[in-house]
């Protein structure tokens, strides 16, 4: 009866594979599910080999064992699908990219390793605080492309050191990356991030020398409350050096977020947005639509690489499919990945599904765009 109940409580598990998570908890084991899936599937193959000496409820347990252990497998075979087709579709839509495998099985079994340290540099200094960025410089010699890194964290939190493993990945294999602090909700009220981003372009623009950085090539990159902010700069500054943007998750179109929240036992996500924009919508439409990067979409727009989980469940995956349609509208050159599986912070894990995946995307775009 132990075996029976273990192995219902793992089918249950699994349906955060294809179903998204009503809760916040559930929420960070969809994380784990998704882009962790080897472990789970292996214990539940631990408790079907375990049936050849527990006789009662055999049967049952050993069919509900066996659909639970494909769903665990299922983000697997739907990332070697997408992988399929993935290199010809970037390539159609942004030109030359990478030559690297999209996804490897044998990968899911790697780890992170020979990370690169940062160094911590001042930016800018305000009357009332200072800001810094964690600078990855590029393990290849000369002037190399710099990315900026946006960090989530609803607005309000965070910092420069949140998901650091891209950073390391990509500096070695030849950008320079800085992550970057910025000022946060409620004390800081939209656009007070973006301008921190354009002082971080020019502190990098000015210090490029000793950083070894290319000016001319500058992408930025955020995930969820950071992609809204590095969208938005990149659509707005108007800064030449900037030649594209990377969404990983990101709210696109505030107006439309605001009308339709995230589910509550995830995420009060209309609280979160009125610390960020100082307001309901009812009372502050105009910052909800200024803060929106969708409204800034024109046939100037940037290159846009977005990435985007349907199980998302604190940002909406309509964001990203309304971005992707005002994009296409104006015939800006983009590419927008899509996993059917992920969540929201699928990239927790470079070497999970969703994270070999998003990797491949963003070097093959930066591959495309950097000149």
């Amino acid at each position: 009866m132990t075996r029976l109940t273990l192995i219902c409580l793992f089918l249950l598990i699994s349906l955060l594979s294809v179903f998204k998570a009503p809760a916040y908890y559930l929420w960070l084991l969809a994380i784990g599910v998704t882009e962790f899936p080897l472990i789970f599937a292996g214990i539940v193959l631990i408790l079907l080999i375990s049936g050849f000496w527990v006789q009662k409820h055999q049967l049952a347990g050993t069919i509900i064992g066996i659909a639970a252990l494909l769903l665990y497998l299922s983000p697997i075979v739907r990332a070697g699908i997408i992988a399929k087709t993935l290199k010809q579709e970037l390539s159609a839509a942004l030109g030359p990219v990478s030559n690297k495998q999209p996804f490897s099985f044998s990968k899911l079994f790697s780890t992170n390793k020979n990370t690169v340290s940062p160094h911590i540099l001042t930016y800018v200094t305000y009357s009332d605080t200072t800001l810094t960025l964690d600078y990855y410089a590029s393990q290849v010699p000369g002037k190399r492309p710099c990315v900026i890194v946006v960090h989530g964290g609803s607005w309000s939190s965070g910092d420069s050191r949140q998901l650091p493993e891209l950073n390391s990945y990509l500096a070695k294999t030849g950008y320079n990356l800085a992550a970057i602090n910025y000022r946060l909700a409620p004390k800081y009220k939209n656009p007070a991030p973006v301008e921190d981003v354009k002082k971080a372009l020019a502190y990098l623009h000015h210090h490029s020398g000793e950083l070894n950085i290319d000016t001319n090539n500058f992408v930025l990159l955020g995930r969820s409350a950071g992609a809204q902010i590095a969208l938005l700069a990149a659509y707005t500054l108007q800064d030449k050096s900037i030649k594209g943007v990377i969404d990983l998750y990101g709210p696109a179109d505030m107006v439309w977020g605001y009308a339709a929240p995230s589910n509550p036992l995830v995420m009060d996500s209309r609280r979160v947005m009125e610390q960020y924009l100082g307001g309901t919508y009812q009372q502050v439409p105009q910052n909800y639509k200024a803060s929106s990067p969708i409204e800034y979409v024109s046939q100037q727009t940037i290159p846009t690489l977005i990435i985007h989980g349907r199980n998302d469940v604190l940002v909406a995956y309509e964001h990203s499919r309304r971005l992707n349609q005002k994009l296409q509208q104006n015939n800006i050159k983009h590419y927008w990945l899509q996993l059917p599986w992920a969540t929201h912070g699928f990239d927790y894990n470079l070497n999970g599904s969703g994270g070999q995946l998003s990797t491949y995307a963003i070097e093959s775009f930066l591959k495309a765009v950097m000149k």
